[in-house]
């Protein structure tokens, strides 16, 4: 009851500041990317933080079943014009999803794979590949596959793809699943999206894959454990 309580109180809050944020003070480029690292992007991953243990008690049935649920009401939000609940919704959706991955993982180190070798990809799709093709060709697109975060006193958002949100969620909930390092997983994790924002404004480029920092952050805070699991693969 009080993690339910908890949920609710952090998504009305993240519900209001996006409804609100534009009568916040404009605050310059490093201002706005200390806000949303410190604030905004912890606020808005606190959610994914607190539903965990639902995570670890659900079967993949109806994982899915509520990730589809969640990407349905999604649309019916969007369609009503409701996009701060609709953005609330996708971050669900796409929590779900991840989690619904994780169930096909039966190691810690099949995770550490996938942390490695989505790098390159995600590297190669912002650069030159298809994420590089949608957002400057279809930002609607774009759009319609990210979370939006609101840049106070701007009518503006930063925004995190769904990919993402996927991996961080799959990232967490395997810390949870295989004994690692679960509260530092989810600090250090929420940090790198302000450190790849960070690197935008210092880079000066619209946008910048954040799934690299992301897994170093997830690999880093568990490399003992993770090599363990490794090495009782081996043995």
């Amino acid at each position: 009851m009080v993690r339910a309580a908890a949920v609710l109180a952090a998504g009305i809050a993240l519900g209001v500041y996006a409804a609100t944020h534009e009568h916040f003070p404009n605050l310059s480029d490093w201002g706005d990317v200390a806000f949303l690292a410190f604030l905004v992007i912890p606020l808005m991953f606190s959610l994914v933080r607190l539903a965990l243990p639902w995570q670890a008690l659900a079967r993949p049935l109806w994982i899915g079943l509520t990730a589809v649920g969640l990407a349905l009401l999604t649309v019916v939000l969007s369609l009503a014009g409701l996009d701060i609940a609709a953005n609330l919704t996708k971050l669900a959706a796409a929590t779900a999803v991840g989690w619904w991955f994780l169930t096909f993982f039966e190691a810690a180190w099949w995770v550490a794979l996938i942390a490695a070798l989505i790098v390159p990809v995600d590297l190669i799709s912002v650069a030159r590949g298809p994420t590089k093709t949608i957002t400057e060709e279809q930002p609607e697109v774009f759009d319609a596959l990210s979370v939006a975060m609101p840049i106070a006193g701007e009518d503006a958002s930063a925004q995190l793809g769904l990919p993402d949100i996927l991996f961080f969620a799959l990232f967490l909930g395997a810390a949870a699943r295989f004994g690692l390092r679960r509260n530092a997983t989810w600090a250090l994790m929420t940090l790198s999206f302000g450190a790849t924002l960070a690197l935008a404004i210092a880079l000066d480029e619209a946008g910048v894959a954040a799934l690299p920092l992301l897994s170093l952050a997830f690999l880093l805070v568990n490399a003992d454990l993770l090599w363990r699991s490794i090495r009782t693969r081996s043995a």
